[in-house]
């Protein structure tokens, strides 16, 4: 059910529609009932506290005396309003909240679009003004991030892509890295950003992934109106917006959710479902019809009021299973003696049904680690209804193999091959993420055997092969110029190595990599369907080498050749389908890119000798641990 747009004047308003679609867990726009609402004279005011015996809004304008301004309970909906004028925007406040047994708390408002940095944590009044310029891009969008579109995506943690050193060390605002992460991603060829969370979050060190503002852009870098410009100039740009989004937990601060009104209020009451062990944070109650359309509602704003074109939904896999990350006997099984926690997908599937429903051409990514099935199939089928999910099983099987010294990879080739048993089942995206770079994991080009050239030269391999797999990519940042260093949240990016030439030729082979997968059909157009790969040679584990095919609609190919050794491989014979010239679009081994040179002079023509149960073939120089790509 889509519920009408109101008006300004009556946003504040919570009315009989409202709390019949807030008891059904299907209200899209609680934005706009609760929470502050600028209103003639003054801030109309509107939480949930069901179990609370008494509400007031205490702030700068009350001196934060607690009953000053007491708001009213609304019948039997737990909604509690009131109007307090003077009140305007910029100002500051609090929900003083008493419940029974002497309960009393101040919290921050829950609908805020706003909080104060941290460690402050009041709330301000406040409304997004932003005047967008992106008409044109939202009538398309849907076409940009499709199945037979091409999507890549360069995944960014704004607090620490770019610092100002002589500022104490400080993150950009969002209007200081508009203009210049707008400028990267253009002449890099990624087709999306990926932001971390930016939803407001007390501790720095989650990554935003410990949430207390819902509807709330982080304050660390500026107001909610200038992350809007952001998005906007990216969308003016031809780039797409994908925003990190996590309901499957929040932190217990005492300003934030965790006993909102005295009781396990978001949460589930009962340990064994509400609290994350690993996490020490606290689970949402998915079953209850309110937090479902409180979490409803916060997806569905992001895509609204920011204009962001999808959301990668965090920790998807800890959301399906009532056992994850606990020992036997800390969890509750199901009614039917099983650990899936039903509730749980039954909020997932009627998230991505509203979301195609009310905000038709963006897409959710499913961050989900297990082989729970059908997770980008139709919710109406029984799916989860995710637009892809991550391949996180490709990342730790390419990642393990190429961390092998290539003497040794023959013994587990069908660590790479093995992907093609599953390829399909599933949309996916393949994520070469920020997990993969912290917690003492190493960079990249650190899990990479060999002398300083053989680590560039698999980095660029890894990258040839992520690029050419099935799948749509993402890439976090500073892999693009192979940082040494593990990802540091609290440091910038390591720049300054772009003064070495090495680092700005893996640069340039990502861009390179970018452009092609976008101009080549065959590259992108059936990334989600068996139809556009074909194997060629699989099974060469004594060489280490891989040749496939990737094939556009029209039929249109491209071969794609690698060595994962570091010896040439010379007159390796591999079946083609016509005769002619095939050009070779791209070579790692390219001295531009900081190899070594072999390749097979910009082409070859085939020759009527039969391989691969083909009529023709190609005699093609492998080069020591690189790729080539010819089109037909």
């Amino acid at each position: 059910m889509t519920l009408a747009r109101h008006s300004s004047s009556n946003a504040a308003d919570f009315g009989d529609l409202d709390a019949h679609l807030f008891r059904e867990g299907k209200h899209p726009r609680l934005f706009e009932k609760l929470g502050s609402h600028l209103a003639p004279g003054g801030v109309k005011f509107a939480t949930w506290a069901p179990h609370a015996t008494a509400v007031s809004v205490i702030g700068d304008f009350n001196g934060w005396k607690p009953g000053a301004n007491p708001l009213e309970r609304l019948g039997e909906t737990g909604v509690w309003h009131g109007f307090v004028p003077g009140v305007a925007k910029g100002a500051l406040y609090k929900l003083h909240i008493r419940g029974t047994n002497g309960y009393e708390v101040a919290k921050a408002d829950p609908f805020a679009l706003m909080h104060e940095k941290a460690p402050g944590t009041a709330s301000f009044v406040w409304t997004l003004e932003h005047r967008w310029s992106d008409g044109e891009w939202m009538k398309s969008r849907g076409a940009r991030s499709a199945y037979g579109a091409p999507v890549s995506i360069y995944e960014v943690h704004l607090g620490s892509w770019m610092r100002v050193p002589e500022e104490g060390n400080r993150s950009l605002t969002y209007a200081e890295i508009t203009p210049k992460l707008v400028d990267y991603v253009t002449k890099l060829g990624f087709t999306h950003v990926e932001l971390m969370p930016l939803t407001e979050h007390p501790f720095y060190g989650s990554w935003g992934y410990e949430t207390t503002g819902y509807f709330a852009a982080t304050s660390r870098y500026g107001t909610p109106d200038e992350l809007q410009g952001l998005i906007d100039a990216l969308h003016q740009a031809g780039i797409a917006v994908i925003l990190d989004w996590v309901p499957a937990h929040f932190p217990t601060d005492e300003h934030g959710l965790q006993y909102f009104d005295g009781t396990p209020l978001f949460e589930h009451p009962d340990r064994r479902l509400g609290f994350h062990p690993e996490w020490n944070t606290s689970i949402f109650d998915f079953g209850r019809q309110e937090v479902r359309s409180f979490l409803l509602s916060s997806a569905l704003f992001w895509l609204d009021r920011f204009h962001v074109d999808g959301l990668r939904v965090d920790g998807v896999a800890s959301m399906l299973y009532r056992d994850y990350g606990r020992k036997d006997g800390e969890w509750i099984p199901n009614a039917q003696g099983g650990h899936e926690y039903w509730e749980a997908v039954e909020l997932l599937q009627r998230l991505n049904e509203a979301i195609t429903r009310e905000q038709p051409g963006t897409i959710t990514v499913a961050e989900e680690s297990t082989a729970w099935p059908r997770v980008t199939g139709p919710a109406k089928e029984g799916g989860l209804g995710f637009s892809y999910k991550w391949d996180m099983g490709w990342m730790h099987d390419t990642l393990r193999y190429l961390s092998n010294d290539p003497i040794h990879r023959k013994y587990h080739h069908g660590t790479l091959t093995f992907r093609g048993i599953y390829a399909w089942s599933e949309k996916f995206v393949l994520p070469l993420s920020h997990d993969e770079v912290v917690h003492g994991k190493g960079s990249l080009i650190g899990k990479m055997p060999g002398d300083h050239w053989q680590k560039l030269a698999n980095l660029r391999l890894l990258y040839a092969y992520q690029w050419s797999q099935p799948g749509k990519k993402l890439l976090f940042m500073g892999g693009e110029f192979a940082q040494w260093a593990e990802w540091n949240h609290d440091a910038s990016l390591d720049w300054h190595l772009l003064g070495d030439i090495s680092h700005r030729q893996i640069q340039l082979l990502v861009g390179e990599l970018n452009r092609l997968y976008r101009s080549e059909p065959a590259m992108h157009e059936l990334d989600c369907d068996r139809a556009g790969f074909n194997w060629l040679v699989v099974d060469d584990a004594e060489q280490s080498v891989l040749v496939y095919e990737r094939i556009a609609r029209s039929g249109q190919r491209v071969i794609c050749a690698l060595n994962f050794t570091p010896v040439p491989r010379f007159n390796y014979r591999v079946g083609v389908p016509h005769a002619g010239l095939y050009s070779e679009i791209l070579n790692t081994d390219a001295t531009d890119f900081g190899g070594s040179g072999h390749g097979n002079l910009g082409g070859l023509e085939a020759t009527v000798v039969r391989a691969h149960d083909r009529p023709f073939s190609l005699n093609l120089t492998l080069p020591p641990l690189g790729a080539v790509f010819l089109r037909g």
